[in-house]
C-alpha cells in the first residue's frame, strides 16, 4: 500500500485503535528480533503432570448421516485421497502425499516459508502470489471433511491422510514462520478444524498419538492460541476477524484444555463473543457486515463454539443463543425459492465449519441447524433433512425456545435496510437495499450499491448483482466489482456514491433512508417500496430516489429513478441493468426481449437515456458476473446514459410471461 493509503486509514481510527496497532507494531519488531521460545513456554505452561485437564471432544452420536449427505461427503473425501480440492475457481494440484502449503496455484509463486511472518510482504502479488490462495488450504477444511468421512465410515486411509497432512503443515510451519502466522482470522479458523478433526477422530487409535500425546501438535497449539491472545483485530478491522479469532480460541480451549492459560483464553473469549455476537449483528438479525456471505460465514463460527461450550460445560450466554437465532431466522426470510440469498456486498466463500460436501448449499443446511436448535417456524422454507454438520453439531442438545420471533415472514429488515418484494405465485423475488453502507468506520466488505436491487423469477437472476470477484492483486477489477456502475443502481458525474480509500476502506459513505413502503406482506396488492441517498449531496445537493412496484396480478416490475436537485441543473448520469448469466437478450432501441431457462420477458428501457449492451467487456469493464470468488463469467450488461435535469423520472418495466418450451 502507498503513504496515501496509510494516511486515510488512519484517519479512520479513533485515538484507542491507533494506540493498540502501535503497540501491535512493537510487539512486531521485537517479535523480530527476539522470537519467544514457544515449544519452552509451551511445555513449561502445560498443565501439570496426572491432573492435567483431558480432552473434552463432543459425545458425537452413532456415525449416521442422511443418505444422499453420506455418499456426496465420501466422493468427495475420496476426492481428496486422490489429491483433488477446489480451491475457490480452480483445482489444488498440490495437496496430496505431500502438500505444499505455501503455493499460489493461481500463479505458481510461492510465499516465503522461512521468513518472519511480520516480514511477509503478503499484500505483494508479484512477490508472493495471490495471498487467499496461501491461505485457504490451511483452515485445512479438507481435513475436517477426511475426518468426517472416517467418522461415517471407519475407513483409516481417510484418518491417515488426515494425519499427513496435519503433521506436514505442523513441521513445515514453525512459529512464527511463514505467510500462515500473518492473520488472525486464519488462525481462529485452523483451530476450529483442529478440534473437530480431533472429535471426528476420537475412534481411531491413533488420535491420541497423534494430538494430546503430540509435543509437535502442543506447540502448535499453544503457539496459536498465544498469538491470537496477543494480536486481536482492534477498532475498525474488529468484524468477523474478531469473531473468528475469538471462537476458534474459545473452541480450542474446551476441547483441549492442556495449559495453565487455557481457562483465562476460554473465559476472555467467551466474553468476547457474547459482545461481539451482538455488536455485529443489527436488530432485525442482519450481520452488521452487511455482505450476505459474512453472515453465513459468521454463524458457522457462533454455531461451532456455542455448542462446544454447550457440551464442554462452559455455556456461552443466552446473548449468543438468541443472536444465532435471530439470524437464523433472517437467512429464512432472505432465501428465494430455491434456497438462494441475496448477493450483497463482498463475498469470499469463506466457511466457519466444513463437515460436508462443500458443493452443497451452505444456506439450506444453516437451516437445518437453526431447526434442531430453535425450532422452525410455520413461514420457513420447507427444512430439508439434516447435514451432518447440523446432525453431530445438535445431537444431545435440547432445542431452546427463543421469545420474539417473528410470526410471519419479515419482508422488511429495517436495520439492514432490506425490503423483499415477493410474489410466490409465480416465484418473484426482488429485494431493494435502502440499508447503511456498511460496518463501522471502514466498512470494509461493502459496496457502492445505495438503492440497488436484484430480482429473480423461478429462482433464475433476472437483474443479478454481479458479485465480488476479487480482494488481492486486481486493483482494476476490484474497484469495479465494488462499483455503483457494477450495480444495478443510478450512477451520477460518473463517480460511485460512496467514495473508496482502498480495497477495504470507504474514506465516505453514502446516507440511505426508507421514504414508503406498502404491500409487501399482502399476496393480493401491488407492492411497492420508495427510498433515496445523498450520495451525491455534493453535487449541488443531488439526491437519488427510487421507487419500485411489483404489480403481482400484472406480473410487472416498474422501477423509477429521479435525480432531486435544484431547477435546471444537468447532471452526466448512466444507469445499469445487470442481467443473470442464464438471461439471453435483444436490445432493439429502448427494448429488451429477455429469455431464460422457464421464461421470458420484455424490459422497456428509459427512452431519455441512450442504450448499449456490454457482455465480458475487458475495456469498459463491464458485462460480467462472479459466481464465486476469483471466478467471471461473461453476462449481458444494459447501460444507458445521458443528461438527468432535476425532477426528471426514468422508469424502467420488466414484463415477464411463463414459457414451459424453456424449461
Amino acid at each position: 500500500m502507498n503513504p496515501a493509503w496509510y494516511l486515510r486509514r488512519l484517519q479512520r481510527m479513533e485515538p484507542s485503535e491507533l494506540a493498540g496497532r502501535v503497540n501491535d507494531q512493537v510487539l512486531h519488531l521485537l517479535w523480530r528480533i527476539t522470537p519467544p521460545d514457544i515449544a519452552r513456554r509451551a511445555s513449561a505452561r502445560l498443565a501439570p503432570g496426572p491432573g492435567r485437564p483431558r480432552l473434552k471432544p463432543l459425545p458425537l452420536p452413532a456415525p449416521h448421516a442422511p443418505q444422499q449427505a453420506a455418499e456426496r461427503l465420501i466422493q468427495s473425501a475420496d476426492r481428496i485421497l486422490a489429491g483433488q480440492w477446489r480451491i475457490f475457481a480452480r483445482d489444488h494440484g498440490a495437496l496430496g502425499e505431500r502438500p505444499d502449503w505455501f503455493v499460489d496455484i493461481r500463479s505458481g509463486k510461492r510465499a516465503p516459508a522461512g521468513m518472519h511472518a511480520f516480514a511477509v510482504p503478503y499484500r505483494d502479488e508479484t512477490a508472493v502470489g495471490n495471498i487467499k490462495y496461501i491461505w485457504e488450504p490451511s483452515r485445512h477444511h479438507h481435513l475436517t471433511v477426511l475426518a468426517a468421512a472416517y467418522y461415517l465410515t471407519s475407513d483409516e486411509r481417510y484418518a491417515r491422510r488426515a494425519a499427513e497432512h496435519l503433521v506436514s503443515w505442523w513441521r513445515e510451519n514453525p512459529f512464527p514462520r511463514g505467510p500462515h502466522w500473518i492473520s488472525g482470522i486464519e488462525l481462529g479458523v485452523r483451530l476450529i478444524s483442529w478440534a473437530w478433526v480431533r472429535q471426528l477422530l476420537q475412534n481411531w487409535p491413533e488420535a491420541a498419538a497423534l494430538f494430546e500425546n503430540n509435543d509437535l501438535f502442543l506447540t502448535q497449539l499453544y503457539a496459536h492460541q498465544y498469538w491470537l491472545s496477543q494480536f486481536p483485530s482492534r477498532g475498525s478491522s474488529a468484524n468477523n476477524h474478531l469473531i473468528a479469532e475469538a471462537a476458534g480460541q474459545f473452541v480450542a480451549a474446551c476441547v483441549f484444555p492442556f495449559f495453565q492459560d487455557s481457562a483465562r483464553w476460554r473465559e476472555q473469549s467467551a466474553g468476547t463473543l457474547a459482545h461481539e455476537a451482538v455488536a455485529q449483528t443489527l436488530a432485525c438479525g442482519s450481520n452488521s457486515e452487511l455482505a450476505t456471505d459474512y453472515h453465513g460465514f459468521v454463524l458457522e463460527l457462533l454455531l461451532a463454539a456455542a455448542v462446544q461450550g454447550q457440551s464442554s460445560g462452559h455455556p456461552l450466554g443466552d446473548a449468543v443463543w438468541t443472536t444465532m437465532c435471530r439470524m437464523s431466522d433472517v437467512i429464512a426470510a432472505m432465501l428465494d425459492d430455491r434456497g438462494h440469498p441475496p448477493r450483497q456486498g463482498d463475498g469470499d466463500d469463506g466457511i466457519g465449519l466444513l463437515l460436508d460436501d462443500h458443493a452443497g448449499n451452505r444456506w439450506l443446511g444453516l437451516l437445518a441447524t437453526g431447526a434442531r436448535l430453535f425450532g422452525d417456524l410455520p413461514w420457513w422454507p420447507k427444512s430439508p433433512e439434516p447435514d451432518l454438520r447440523s446432525f453431530v453439531l445438535t445431537d444431545g442438545i435440547e432445542a431452546r425456545a427463543i421469545a420474539g420471533r417473528p410470526k410471519r415472514r419479515p419482508h422488511l429488515l429495517e436495520g439492514a435496510g432490506q425490503a423483499f418484494l415477493i410474489d410466490s405465485g409465480s416465484a418473484v423475488w426482488c429485494r431493494c437495499d435502502h440499508g447503511p453502507h456498511g460496518f463501522g468506520r471502514i466498512a470494509a466488505h461493502a459496496h457502492a450499491d445505495a438503492l440497488s436491487l436484484e430480482c429473480r423469477i423461478g429462482g433464475v437472476e433476472i437483474f443479478a448483482d454481479p458479485g465480488t470477484y476479487c480482494y488481492h492483486g486486481d486493483p482494476r477489477w476490484r474497484a469495479y466489482f465494488r462499483s455503483t456502475l457494477a450495480h444495478n443502481t443510478l450512477c451520477l458525474s460518473a463517480r460511485d456514491q460512496s467514495v473508496s480509500g482502498g480495497p477495504f476502506l470507504w474514506t465516505r459513505h453514502a446516507q440511505s433512508r426508507l421514504v414508503a413502503a406498502s404491500g409487501l406482506d399482502d399476496r393480493d396488492a401491488d407492492a411497492s417500496w420508495v427510498a433515496e441517498h445523498s450520495g451525491y449531496r455534493d453535487e449541488a445537493g443531488v439526491v437519488h430516489r427510487r421507487s419500485v412496484q411489483l404489480q403481482r396480478q400484472a406480473a410487472r416490475l416498474i422501477v423509477t429513478d429521479t435525480v432531486l436537485a435544484n431547477e435546471g441543473l444537468a447532471v452526466p448520469a448512466s444507469l445499469s441493468w445487470h442481467l443473470g448469466p442464464d438471461v439471453e437478450c435483444r436490445l432493439e432501441g429502448h427494448r429488451a426481449q429477455l429469455a431464460w431457462p422457464g421464461g421470458r420477458g420484455e424490459l422497456d428501457l428509459p427512452a431519455a437515456l441512450s442504450w448499449m449492451p456490454y457482455r465480458g467487456d475487458e475495456t469498459m469493464p463491464a458485462g460480467w458476473y462472479s459466481p464465486s470468488f476469483d471466478l467471471k463469467v461473461p453476462a449481458t450488461t444494459l447501460i444507458g446514459s445521458g443528461t438527468l435535469t432535476g425532477g426528471q423520472n426514468l422508469v424502467t418495466e420488466l414484463r415477464w410471461f411463463s414459457d414451459p418450451a424453456r424449461s
